[in-house]
């Protein structure tokens, strides 16, 4: 995949979340916001659409071609937000939805950097549950029970998602120096959390044939 085609695709991943974002806006109950947001990860695993916190994750497995990519993904992701968020601001959804964004936007534009960065970590933890459960689930339920449950979680649990914040921040009109440096916080914590869970897994692979040499 060439870099324009990462793009394009990344733009089509930054949309969905931004429709999930668009469904978790509109609702008032919590848990029934954060179930129908995870349709964006679904589309995007589905169609095989590229998100930068689902690709952050496998970027020590990959050549070095696959992480020049990344910076190029998130640029599509916050094309594809903006250009929703945009497109919803046109329309006759935008005052509750940009009311229902700004009191979102407020406790991240109020909250502490190193609070953005850890909650960016936790939510990437998920990102990876999911989408690692829907990868290598046999069982098509499994995978996406691993989605609507790996997405649900981070939401609910109030972490930060850099892609889903691009859409919070274009629909509530707050961006700012401040906003861009925050969601840059935000992604460095996805990023780290994202790969915490496959470095540590590959440490153990690579450990356990020799523990089981010895116990031999």
């Amino acid at each position: 995949m060439n870099y324009f085609k990462a793009f394009v695709s990344g733009i089509l991943g930054g949309g969905c979340i931004a429709l999930g974002g668009v469904a978790f806006l509109s609702l008032e109950h919590n848990i029934l916001g954060a179930l129908f947001f995870t349709v964006g990860l679904f589309t995007i695993c589905t169609l095989g659409l590229n998100l930068f916190t689902g690709k952050v994750c496998y970027v020590f497995q990959q050549d070095r071609a696959y992480a020049l990519k990344l910076p190029v993904i998130w640029l599509g992701n916050l094309t594809g937000t903006v250009i929703v968020g945009l497109l919803i601001q046109a329309t006759r959804l935008s005052a509750n939805l940009a009311a229902r964004a700004q009191s979102v936007c407020q406790a991240k534009l109020s909250d502490g950097w190193l609070s953005l960065f850890l909650l960016g970590i936790l939510c990437n933890i998920f990102i990876y549950i999911a989408v690692e459960g829907f990868n290598r689930n046999p069982h098509q339920i499994g995978k996406y029970l691993s989605l609507f449950f790996g997405v649900m979680v981070f939401i609910l649990s109030g972490y930060e998602h850099c892609v889903a914040d691009m859409f919070y921040f274009t629909v509530a009109g707050v961006w700012s120096v401040d906003v861009f440096l925050r969601l840059l916080v935000i992604t460095l914590g996805n990023a780290v959390g994202g790969v915490i869970f496959p470095l540590i897994r590959g440490w153990l692979n690579q450990v356990k044939p020799e523990k089981d040499a010895v116990l031999r």
